[in-house]
């Protein structure tokens, strides 16, 4: 019989929470090392979470999946104030435009290259003009055919 200072009924396993949710039980034990998790302990030092530790948990993961780092997620759970929250998101949100921007890029570049008709890219003045775009110099556009052709395609 259970005594009434019980509460597992309303609490769950490392391994019920970590299941719930997808995980490995490590990762939970890994956030808490890192002060993101703090559950209870039974009278047999099992951990126990309650309703806000799952609260937590879909926090993190939400924050993981929006591309924030565990010592942000920390942060941000450990303030209360919005200004500190702010800055930390403004911090986050500078980093994710640099990201973009770069990956941005690099998408061009790439479409570029797939979209050249030269056997060899380097000699394409769309792809040079990319680079050059990117590198922030002039890179001469030799190999330009008329009619912006590929040699190949020009019938000289």
């Amino acid at each position: 019989m259970k005594s009434s200072g019980d509460n597992s009924a309303s609490t769950m396993s490392i391994g019920a929470l970590a299941a719930r949710f997808g995980l490995a039980p490590h990762v939970l034990r890994h956030w808490e090392s890192m002060g993101l998790l703090h559950p209870v302990r039974d009278a047999g030092g099992r951990r126990r979470y309650g309703p806000d530790d799952l609260t937590r948990v879909a926090t993190i993961l939400i924050g993981k999946a929006a591309g924030l780092g565990l010592d942000t997620i920390r942060s941000l759970s450990a303030t209360t104030e919005r200004t500190t929250r702010h800055e930390i998101l403004r911090a986050e949100a500078d980093q994710l435009r640099s990201r973009i921007a770069a990956a941005r890029a690099s998408l061009e570049l790439i479409e570029g290259d797939l979209n050249c008709e030269y056997e060899d890219v380097i000699q394409c003045p769309n792809y040079r003009r990319l680079i050059a775009e990117q590198v922030g110099a002039r890179v001469p556009a030799h190999g330009r055919a008329r009619g912006g052709k590929p040699p190949a395609q020009r019938g000289d």
